[in-house]
């Protein structure tokens, strides 16, 4: 597709259009097969938006269809115990997510008959669902005309126009550029963008079908700082006996993945000498080295014997999944 080598600004009519039919276009002929895409099923869309939610595309899509298989309407995520849902949301992390999820289910269900609200202002009702779930389940799924804004459309909008957009500028702007006929296709085709062409370090303007209309074509995408990661140690112990797994419980009051099964840890200083496994393993910003050894657990831990055949139906910690799969006992 060519482009002008004149940048007309997207806050002109003139640029709205060009920005939505080029936009449109490449979408059409780039997007990522994914499975979420198949319907516009309005379950289907909303457990992408809350799973895909600080989380990569890749890691969703094995968790998505796991998820589906076990839960396929929102009518039997609403009636299966909150330890089941966990159990399958394992490994996805921020489990919070999975919580408020149940209970939206369980709203819709007793409180809108099984079918979810069609607008993005009913569908803020739910628990769990924001400015931008809402926006995106009911475009998508219902076709209203209401814009979204994530970190891709900002970074997006930002190259457009040249400068830095607060929040509120942001929305303004997402709203006056959607399709008012394909709202739906729009903002994916714009998330899309950002997330495979407009990248924040290394943005390939070459294949961007908007560069005729961007101000700064990639200027400046170095500038972001990556995070610094924290490095810490920690170590576990792995205990079977009789074909069982030790495994113990966090309590159900703390802040961090309460309720959630793993296995003891212990002092990583106190574990490393006699590990039997090494494995590295990163949540948000600290970058684990994780020591397992074998053998029992310090004195006065309390937990249960599980069989590996039960171990799935628990809701373990990620990382504790990522052990016993390493460990190959599930």
């Amino acid at each position: 597709m060519k482009t002008s080598s004149v940048a007309r600004p997207i806050d002109t009519y003139h640029g709205r259009q060009l920005f939505r039919r080029h936009l449109l276009r490449w979408y059409d002929c780039h997007k990522r097969d994914l499975s979420w895409r198949l319907n516009r099923d309005p379950y289907r869309v909303w457990l992408s938006e809350i799973m895909l939610q600080q989380t990569r595309v890749a890691a969703v899509l094995e968790h998505y269809e796991r998820f589906l298989k076990r839960f396929p309407t929102v009518k039997t995520l609403s009636a299966a115990r909150l330890s089941s849902v966990l159990a399958v949301w394992s490994g996805l992390g921020y489990y919070r997510r999975a919580r408020m999820m149940h209970l939206a289910a369980k709203t819709v269900v007793n409180e809108f008959n099984g079918k979810f609200p069609e607008t993005a202002e009913q569908l803020r009702k739910l628990p769990g669902i924001g400015r931008y779930t809402a926006a995106a389940v009911a475009s998508i799924a219902f076709n209203e005309p209401v814009a979204v804004v994530d970190g891709n459309v900002r970074r997006v909008l930002q190259r457009m126009l040249g400068r830095n957009l607060i929040e509120a500028e942001s929305w303004a702007i997402a709203d006056s550029i959607l399709s008012g006929r394909r709202p739906g296709d729009f903002n994916q085709a714009i998330m899309e963008l950002g997330a495979t062409v407009c990248l924040p370090r290394a943005p390939k303007c070459l294949t961007c079908p908007l560069l005729g209309l961007c101000k700064t074509r990639g200027e400046g995408a170095n500038e972001l700082k990556p995070s610094l990661q924290q490095k810490r140690q920690i170590g576990y112990t792995l205990d079977q006996r009789d074909g069982g797994v030790f495994l113990v419980q966090r309590a159900p009051d703390i802040q961090l993945m309460p309720g959630m099964w793993e296995l003891p840890e212990i002092s990583g200083s106190n574990v490393e000498p006699d590990a039997c496994m090494r494995i590295r393993h990163s949540i948000t910003v600290t970058d684990y080295t994780v020591f397992v050894a074998q053998g029992p657990p310090p004195a006065g831990i309390e937990g249960r014997w599980v069989l590996p055949s039960r171990i799935p139906k628990l809701p373990l910690t990620g990382l504790t999944r990522k052990i016993l799969r390493e460990a190959k006992i599930i």
